[in-house]
Order: C-alpha cells, then sequence, then structure tokens
C-alpha cells in the first residue's frame, strides 16, 4: 500500500512542477486571452491583467484557471458570446464581463458552460447580458459570489441571470442577481443548492424552476421582483429559511406551487407580498414555522391541494390569512398563532379552546369576484363578518385551526 501512496505523491508533484503561469495584458509577451488558451497546457493558469480584452467568442476546453487582475474586462461587444467551456476542472475569477451578445436562435451568455465537469465561476462581474451565466448538461458546478446586473427590457429581449438546464450536484451560492428575466432558472436541475443569494428587481421571477427534484434553497432573498418565486412541477424540494420581500402586483406572489409535492416550507419570511404561498395542485407538502407578516393573502389554498400540513406558523397584519376556492378542505392546520383569533384558554395550556376559521366570508366574496376589494374594511365588510359568527356554515366548514396558538409561535 506504501509503494502505491508514494507514486500517487509523485505524479502529483510533478503536475505542480509542469504547471505554470502565463501572464496575459498590455505590455506582456502574450495580450490575447485566446492566444494564451492556445498555448496553455492543462492545469495551467492565466493571469488576466487589467485592461479591455475585445476578442469575440472565446472557447475553453482545456482545464485550466483564469483570474483576472482587478479591471480585467471581456467585451462582447453586443454581438458575441463571451466565454463557452466545455470541459472539465476549470476555475473563471474576478473577471468582469459586458456588453454579450443577444440572439433569437441562440441563448448567447456572458459565461456558457456546456457539458462540462467540476467547474467554478466565482467572483465576477457581469453587466449587460442576454443570459449572464448559463450551464446546460454540467454537473458539480459552482457559481458563488458573482455580481450580476442586466438591461431589463421584455421578457422576449431579456435572458435569465443563472440559469441552468439539465444539470445535477450544482451548487449556486452568495451572487447578487438583478435585471433579469428570471433572477435564477432550474429547468430538469437534481440534488443541487441554492444559498444566500440575493434576486432582485427580475421581469418575472426571483427564482424559477421547473421539473427540478431533491432540490434545497437556503437563506435568499427574493426581493421586489415581477411575480416572486414560482416553483413547478416539481417533488422532494425543500425552502429554507428564506425571506420574500415586496413582490407586488396583479399576478405577484412570495412563492407559487403548482403540481409540486412531498417538499418542505420551512423557517421563511413572507413579507408585503400580494400573496404569501398560492398553491394549486400541490400535495404532502409541509409548511411550517413561517412567519407571514403584512401580506395580501398569506395563503392561498385551491381546492386542488390536498395532504398538506401548515403547523406552527405565526400570521401578522394580513389583509386575508387564508383563501380557498372550494367549500371542503382536504388540508391540515394545527398550532399556529393568527392576529385576528379571539378565542380564549381557560386552562392555560397556551392552545385556544375555540378552533379559529381563517377563511372569511369577506375572502369568499373576493374570491369570486375580485372588484369587491374595493369594499375592504368598510362598513358592508364589518356586518359580513357578524353574518359569518352567526352562520358559520358560509364558509368552508372543515378548513379550521382546532389548535390556535395564543402566543407567537418562536420560529
Amino acid at each position: 500500500m506504501r509503494p502505491f501512496l508514494l507514486i500517487i505523491l509523485f505524479f502529483t508533484i510533478l503536475t505542480e512542477v509542469h504547471s505554470r503561469t502565463i501572464v496575459v495584458g498590455p505590455g506582456q509577451a502574450i495580450a490575447s486571452l485566446k492566444k494564451a488558451i492556445q498555448l496553455a497546457k492543462d492545469n495551467d493558469s492565466i493571469f488576466l491583467k487589467s485592461g479591455i480584452y475585445k476578442e469575440g467568442n472565446i472557447v475553453l476546453i482545456k482545464s485550466l484557471s483564469i483570474i483576472g487582475e482587478d479591471n480585467a474586462i471581456l467585451d462582447g461587444e453586443n454581438k458575441y458570446e463571451i466565454l463557452t467551456i466545455s470541459g472539465k476542472n476549470i476555475l473563471i475569477k474576478n473577471i468582469q464581463f459586458r456588453n454579450a451578445g443577444y440572439s433569437a436562435l441562440n441563448d448567447y451568455a456572458s459565461i456558457k458552460l456546456v457539458d462540462a465537469v467540476n467547474i467554478t465561476i466565482e467572483a465576477n462581474t457581469v453587466i449587460n447580458s442576454y443570459f449572464a451565466i448559463h450551464l446546460s448538461n454540467s454537473t458539480y458546478c459552482t457559481v458563488r459570489n458573482n455580481n450580476i446586473t442586466g438591461n431589463p427590457k421584455s421578457e422576449q429581449l431579456t435572458g435569465n441571470g443563472i440559469h441552468l438546464w439539465k444539470c445535477n450536484h450544482a451548487v449556486i451560492e452568495n451572487n447578487h442577481v438583478q435585471g433579469h428575466r428570471d433572477g435564477i432558472y432550474f429547468e430538469f436541475v437534481t440534488e443541487s443548492l441554492v444559498q444566500k443569494n440575493l434576486s432582485e428587481k427580475n421581469i418575472r421571477y426571483g427564482l424559477h424552476f421547473m421539473f427540478s427534484h431533491s432540490d434545497h434553497y437556503m437563506q435568499n432573498i427574493f426581493r421586489n421582483n415581477g411575480a416572486g418565486v414560482a416553483v413547478m412541477y416539481s417533488h422532494k424540494v425543500t425552502m429554507e429559511k428564506n425571506q420574500f420581500e415586496s413582490n407586488w402586483g396583479p399576478s405577484a406572489y412570495g412563492i407559487l406551487l403548482k403540481e409540486i409535492s412531498d417538499s418542505r416550507i420551512v423557517n421563511n419570511t413572507f413579507l408585503k407580498n400580494t400573496v404569501g404561498i398560492y398553491m394549486e395542485g400541490s400535495s404532502r407538502m409541509q409548511i411550517q414555522k413561517n412567519s407571514f407578516n403584512s401580506n395580501g393573502w398569506a395563503i392561498k389554498v385551491q381546492a386542488s391541494c390536498d395532504d398538506n400540513s401548515f403547523l406552527n406558523n405565526n400570521f401578522n397584519g394580513n389583509s386575508f390569512d387564508v383563501a380557498t376556492n372550494g367549500s371542503v378542505s382536504l388540508n391540515t392546520f394545527s398550532n399556529n398563532y393568527w392576529d385576528k383569533y379571539e378565542g380564549y384558554d381557560i386552562n392555560r395550556d397556551g392552545i385556544g379552546d375555540v378552533p379559529y376559521h381563517p377563511v372569511s366570508l369577506y375572502a369568499m366574496v373576493v374570491a369570486q369576484n375580485p372588484n369587491t376589494l374595493i369594499l375592504m374594511r368598510s362598513f358592508v365588510v364589518a356586518l359580513m363578518d357578524k353574518a359569518e359568527k352567526a352562520i358559520p356554515s358560509l364558509t368552508p366548514e372543515n378548513l379550521a385551526d382546532n389548535k390556535p396558538s395564543m402566543k407567537p409561535n418562536k420560529l
């Protein structure tokens, strides 16, 4: 066993001895990044000096590290995809990419990965791109600490900030994305992690993913996006400790859930959204220990949803706590705190002795006729509240929290 380890050590040392650093820039022996890539061998490093490099589309298939000095800029001149990567064991760091081209037929990007393995895109700045960072059919890739700013036009003329298609084991971490169609987009992406990103001021969604399973999203901020966040046609997804803030508009949500199952939404904050969570065709979801504050609707649960559990959440200052379009609920509400609850706790066990029905009669009316929102906080609505208490059968009878918490839950 010992001779085998010595052989491995020998080849490791040999590789390090033969790797080199190529300096590229004005006044250097090599002034072109394309030329440096052509001359480099696997495991070499390229150091890109400050300057503006206009070299069209640069293709990288070798295992290299390309690291930029401050103000090292690759400019696509609004015509070209800037850097196309198809290889393995590659690092791209501290480079500014700007003015990538637009094509109606091709998804031009500042950085595009195709059939790539073990690629790290770190600490770069991307400005005025169609797609900023685009990953396709790639595995074990990391996109970390990048600052991405788009030039939003229309949905058709603007690409996504960080776009993944048919990838697995990706890490998308600590990026700031704004001004794109979707900040982060996943399609057919599995076993991947999205954490500590700020996605804001995007035309459509801060995060949008479809047909993506067994993924984990945590500690992200999705703020002031056109429609919030959308999670569709997926299962076994965990969304934890995220903030969904100020996603306002006629079709805006904190999270839109469509045909999603066997997933968890835990310890998130929903603040000042038109709808905190909108659920359609969703099953076996655990929604617990979340904070819903100052939303229009905290939760909209369509009748097509079943076997979902809402446990230990806090509802404060929402215009409507829960809304539904059905007369029967197949979901469970328990141990939630509702600021509108007026029940009592005789035995002082912290649990209300009277069930709380979070769907108001006025919410049912608004669901059928949205124009009645004009009556919000009017005398007519006050009368409807009284009528509801006198005739509770007007709202879904089994949509109730039978164990409402008297005090806010500790989250």
